[in-house]
C-alpha cells in the first residue's frame, strides 16, 4: 500500500518533489549539507512574510501589529520580521536588547513579564521602551527609578481580566494569576500612578493564547474592549494605547482546524465600531505563534533502527532538548503527537508503526509515538513540522551536554 503523509494543516507549506520535501525550493537533503550538521531548525521567510501579509489583509487597518519574540528569538529572524511589523513585544533584558538592534523604535517595543529586574527596568526607562506594568510593587520601584534617571518612563497597566476564554491552549488572565493587575485593583493603580512622573498610555489586557476558535476570540476582544473602556473611565485624559494581546493559534495535531482569520478580523471590525472612543487609541495586536509558527522545521537524523518486545524504534539525535514541546513537556495534558515525516522518504511505499526517540536518557526524550511512517534507515531525516515557534529557546539545551542545535533562516 502505498504511504501519504497524513493530511494535516500545515504540510502543505513545505511541497515535495522526487521523495524530498523541499523548503524554501530547496531540497531538505541539500540544506542539511550545507548546514553541516543536525539536528537543526530551518525557518522559511516567505512563509513569515505570507502570514504578515495574511493577517495584514483580515484585519482592520487601525489594528497595529507587533511580533512577540519571545516565540522565537533568532536574531535574524527578527531582523528579518522587524520590518514588516508595526512593534515588538519582549519579556527579558535580553531580548530587549535583540530588539533595540532592529529598525524597531523604541516607542513601539513593549516589555512584559511579571518579575521584571529593577537592571531590566533601569535599561527599559534608559532606552524609551514602553513597560507594561504587572503591580503595584513594580510601579513603585518603576517611579523611584524614573525620578533618579530624571526621564519620565511610558508605562501601561497589565490587566489580569475577570474572565476567561473558551479554547485557550493557555490561560493568561481570569482567576488568581502571577500575571497583570486584578482588574479591580486597576482603578487604584491608576489613582496612585497620577501622582508619580510616570506617563500612563494605556492598558494591556491578554487573556490567553493558541486559540482555534474565532467565535471564542471574538467574544474575548469584545469583553476585553468592555472592560478598557470600563477602566478608561478612571484616567484622566484618553488613553493612548491598548494591547489587546493576540491568542490566534495555529493546528498541531490532527482533527484541530485552522483557525478562520477572516471572521477574527470581520469581528474585530466591528468591535472598532462599537467603541467610538478608542477611535485617536493605537490598538495593537501581538502574534509570536501565529507569525512563525507554521514557517518552521525541526529536523534531526536518525541514528539506529531498533526492535524491543514488538516495537519498532527509530534513536535520532534530536530530541527534547531541542524541541521540547514535541515531546509534550511544554504544557500538553495528554501527549499528541506533532506532524511529522521521514524528509528524504516522504513518499516511499514501505512503511511502519515506529516511536521515534533521542538519544537522551529518559523515558520522556519522545518526538513521536506509534506513528506510521514510510521505513526509515539510519542517515535518514526525521522532520518535525509546526516547529517555528517556542522551539529551541523553548527547550533545556544544556540537558546531558549535548550539541545545541543549528538555526537557518531561508
Amino acid at each position: 500500500m502505498r504511504s501519504e503523509p497524513r493530511p494535516h494543516a500545515g504540510m502543505e507549506h513545505f511541497p515535495v518533489r522526487d521523495n524530498v520535501l523541499q523548503v524554501a525550493g530547496q531540497p531538505l537533503t541539500a540544506i542539511a549539507q550545507q548546514v553541516g550538521q543536525t539536528p537543526f531548525y530551518v525557518y522559511d521567510r516567505q512563509l513569515i512574510s505570507d502570514r504578515i501579509g495574511q493577517l495584514r489583509a483580515a484585519l482592520p487597518p487601525r489594528i497595529q501589529l507587533h511580533y512577540a519574540i519571545k516565540a522565537n528569538p533568532m536574531a535574524g529572524l527578527v531582523q528579518f520580521i522587524s520590518p514588516l511589523v508595526d512593534g515588538l513585544d519582549i519579556a527579558s533584558l535580553g531580548e530587549m536588547r535583540l530588539a533595540l538592534q532592529t529598525p524597531t523604535r523604541a516607542g513601539n517595543i513593549s516589555f512584559a513579564g511579571p518579575g521584571k529586574s529593577n537592571e531590566e527596568l533601569e535599561a527599559a526607562v534608559a532606552a524609551g521602551v514602553v513597560i507594561n506594568i504587572e503591580s503595584d510593587g513594580e510601579m513603585q520601584r518603576l517611579a523611584a527609578i524614573s525620578d533618579r534617571l530624571d526621564r519620565r518612563a511610558q508605562i501601561t497597566i497589565r490587566v489580569n481580566p475577570d474572565f476567561e476564554v473558551k479554547g485557550s491552549g493557555m490561560k493568561m488572565g481570569g482567576g488568581p494569576r502571577p500575571f497583570g493587575v486584578d482588574s479591580e485593583k486597576v482603578p487604584a493603580l491608576i489613582a496612585a500612578i497620577s501622582n508619580t512622573n510616570l506617563d500612563l498610555l494605556g492598558f494591556h489586557i491578554y487573556w490567553g493564547s493558541q486559540n482555534l476558535c474565532a467565535e471564542h476570540i471574538v467574544e474575548a476582544q469584545e469583553m476585553t474592549f468592555a472592560l478598557a473602556s470600563q477602566l478608561s473611565r478612571h484616567c484622566s485624559h484618553p488613553i493612548r494605547l491598548l494591547n489587546i494581546g493576540g491568542g490566534l493559534g495555529i493546528p498541531y495535531f490532527p482533527g484541530e482546524q485552522r483557525l478562520n482569520l477572516q471572521q477574527v478580523g470581520d469581528g474585530m471590525a466591528q468591535i472598532l465600531d462599537r467603541y467610538p472612543e478608542f477611535a485617536a487609541t493605537n490598538i495593537v495586536m501581538e502574534l509570536g505563534r501565529y507569525m512563525v509558527g507554521e514557517a518552521g522545521l525541526y529536523v534531526c537524523e536518525v541514528l539506529e533502527r531498533k526492535e524491543s518486545r514488538g516495537e519498532t524504534f527509530l534513536v535520532t539525535n534530536g530530541g527534547l532538548h531541542h524541541h521540547l514541546a514535541v515531546s509534550g513537556n511544554f504544557g500538553q495534558i495528554i501527549r499528541k503527537n506533532y506532524p511529522v515525516c521521514i524528509g528524504n522518504r516522504v513518499k516511499d511505499s514501505t512503511t511502519e508503526r515506529a516511536i521515534i526517540v533521542g538519544p537522551l536518557c529518559t523515558p520522556l526524550d519522545i518526538l513521536a509515538d506509534k506513528i506510521e511512517l514510510p521505513r526509515a534507515r539510519p542517515g535518514d531525516l526525521v522532520v518535525v513540522y509546526q516547529s517555528g515557534a517556542y522551539g529551541l529557546s523553548a527547550s533545556p539545551q544544556e540537558f546531558l551536554s549535548h550539541p545545541r542545535a543549528k538555526e537557518i533562516l531561508l
